[in-house]
């Protein structure tokens, strides 16, 4: 029994590496873009799909796998993925074109949308009793979210070292490593081996996910008035629209359309979601803070957001603690105002504010992160029967995954107009496609003045952004207060979990 029960937290280790592959390939990428610029001759167009291809394929593709998972085999397809994952590193890191990079990010992305949603579908496998399941899932959401800042740190910290495509090849030691241990210690697990995949929800899933996703990351990366953006939005919501009409009439559906009536599953993505966007507005921000206006390089940036994962790691400890105790609706709406105290006092910054406060307010905002998204997730996992695990599970990121793309636009186009705003008289090209664009020209200029300019410009734009993700946590924190009264103090089980499970 001990060894079946040690077997279990291993596996779960195997899975959490996993996702810190995932979290380290999301950030890792920013601080080489300068150097790709040059080495692979690549143009802005060029550098945004480096980052836009790997985001679409990952949207696009994330519902099927989870149903390829249930139908052939969680950990067959989770170990078909670590592997596709490792051979597309190597791809990136070798790349000698922008366009063969691009193709290389696209293949890692398609490993990603497998290796996210089942890597969380076995959980239920692994894990009967729901006290440790809802620990092993704060593990696993840990892992990712502390992977996004160390993304940063490693990245730098190998440009200083060895060339740029060292960068990706961090991956490779970490995925043979989680490939070995899940094959060793994950059992296989399927769905219902009887139904066919869905095709046709296949392709208008990924139709529909393409062209939200397209869509919003062209209106974030352009403005609001940007036609062709619009109208990708609109045919992703249309196809996206037939793909839920269509899975309530087809026989064999790729997700179960009923989820969205049962609370937690409803309740917890919503607060999935919305806990995403004070994470992507920290990542958005912050950054670019520390290089344009406190003047560090692309590894001190990183290593200023250690304070972020201390404050991560302690939320994440302590909801194991009160979620028994006090019950997801004490441990949201308290997480929630944590979130929006920390996110609040970020608003405060101001150009001569120093990295004190930054420190102090990105380590509050990393604990309401602890808090919140493993009892968010907890709260919508819940309702999933092992059965479905796997479409379940990629419905939830997949969800995720678009509520971030859409908070990036939405508050990236907050910063940018507040930007161009306060920049007054010199709100013209260059200076006005960003805060980075501006530095460079003060300082090409040898202009105090016009740098103090940009600088305050930016920071009024952070301070704007920050401020409507704050508020945003404040009304998340009243909707868990009323939306959840009556939850129960600790998890409970999915139903029908055992009789649904089949494992092998």
């Amino acid at each position: 029994m001990r060894t079946e029960a040690t077997r279990r937290w291993l596996a779960l280790g195997a899975l959490a590496l996993a996702m810190l592959t995932i979290g380290l390939d999301v950030t890792v990428l920013t601080v080489a873009l300068p150097t790709l610029a040059v080495d692979l001759h690549a143009n802005t167009a060029a550098l945004q799909w480096f980052s836009s291809a790997y985001t679409l394929a990952l949207a696009a593709l994330m519902l099927p796998a989870g149903a390829l998972g249930d139908r052939y085999g969680r950990k067959k397809v989770l170990l078909g993925a670590l592997l596709v994952f490792g051979m597309a590193s190597l791809a990136c890191a070798f790349a000698g074109t922008a366009g063969q990079l691009i193709a290389a990010r696209v293949a890692l992305g398609v490993a990603a949308a497998a290796m996210m949603p089942l890597s969380m579908a076995v959980l239920p496998v692994l894990f009967t009793e729901p006290a440790q399941r809802q620990r092993a899932l704060t593990i696993w959401v840990t892992s990712t979210a502390v992977g996004l800042p160390l993304g940063p740190i490693l990245g730098g910290w190998l440009l200083q070292h060895f060339w740029w495509g060292s960068v990706f090849l961090i991956n490779v030691p970490l995925v043979v490593a989680g490939a070995l241990a899940v094959a060793t210690l994950v059992p296989e697990s399927r769905g219902d081996t009887g139904s066919r995949i869905d095709l046709a929800g296949a392709a208008l899933s990924a139709a529909g996910m393409l062209g939200l996703t397209y869509g919003f990351i062209r209106i974030g990366e352009r403005d609001w008035a940007d036609v062709v953006g619009w109208l990708a939005v609109a045919g992703g919501v249309v196809l996206l629209g037939a793909f839920l009409w269509w899975q309530r009439r087809c026989a064999h559906p790729l997700i179960d359309v009923g989820l969205f009536v049962a609370p937690g599953f409803r309740w917890g993505t919503a607060f999935s979601i919305l806990v995403s966007f004070a994470m992507f507005g920290m990542f958005f921000t912050v950054p670019q803070y520390f290089q344009a206006v406190l003047e560090v390089d692309a590894l001190g940036s990183g290593l200023r957001l250690l304070p972020m994962i201390g404050g991560l790691v302690l939320g994440s400890r302590l909801v194991d603690v009160l979620l028994p105790r006090l019950g997801v609706r004490v441990v949201l709406t308290a997480g929630f105002l944590v979130l929006a105290g920390g996110i609040g006092l970020g608003a405060l910054t101001r150009v001569d504010s120093g990295y004190g406060l930054t420190a102090l307010w990105t380590t509050v905002l990393g604990a309401g992160m602890g808090l919140v998204m493993p009892a968010a997730m907890g709260l919508a996992t819940v309702e999933l029967t092992a059965a479905r695990s796997g479409s379940g599970s990629a419905l939830l990121q997949a969800l995720r995954q678009a509520g971030g793309t859409i908070g990036v636009a939405v508050l990236g186009t907050v910063l940018a107009t507040t930007y161009r705003t306060e920049l007054g008289a010199l709100n013209r090209d260059p200076i006005a496609d960003g805060v980075t664009a501006g530095v460079a020209v003060a300082h090409r200029a040898g202009d105090p003045a016009m740098l103090a300019q940009v600088r305050h410009a930016f920071v009024a734009g952070m301070d704007t952004m920050l401020g409507v993700c704050a508020l945003l946590c404040l009304g998340a924190a009243v909707v868990a207060a009323l939306a959840l009264r009556g939850r129960a103090a600790a998890p409970v089980a999915a139903p029908d979990a055992a009789e649904s499970m089949h494992v092998g």
